[in-house]
């Protein structure tokens, strides 16, 4: 399963070079994975709410391979590589066109809101398989 979002760099993305700052490449990715989330039918909102459980990134492995630049329109590509009964792993891409500008492994945990590990709901453990 994967997933493609669009993005446009605006001017707030970008340092005074006209460049995305790297920090937002995080940021950009992030919506991917919550769009995929949202297309395999899972509610965030609805899983904090409702059973106590929110998504927390315990790790990010990242490339810069080429820098994105002001009005840019770049996709993030997102898929899931692997789970277990609390951890979720994600490769994610950003590209302009064909171009790979970044590039990262995610690693998220599936918590209580009290701080402890908990399985992933049993609805996204199926949607997954």
């Amino acid at each position: 399963m994967s997933h493609e979002t669009p993005v446009r760099v605006y001017y707030e993305d970008t340092d005074m070079g006209g460049i995305v700052y790297y920090a937002n490449y995080l940021k950009y990715i992030e919506r991917g994975r919550s769009e995929l989330v949202e297309l395999l039918g899972m509610n965030q909102l609805e899983m904090r709410d409702k059973e106590g459980i929110v998504f927390v990134v315990t790790r990010v492995v990242a490339d810069y391979l080429a820098p994105a630049k002001l009005d840019d329109r770049l996709v993030v590509h997102t898929s899931h590589r692997a789970q277990s009964a609390v951890r979720w792993v994600f490769d994610q891409e950003v590209r302009r066109e064909d171009v790979v500008l970044f590039r990262a492994e995610v690693t998220a945990v599936c918590m209580t809101l009290e701080g402890k590990p908990t399985r992933l709901p049993k609805g996204l453990r199926a949607a997954v398989h």
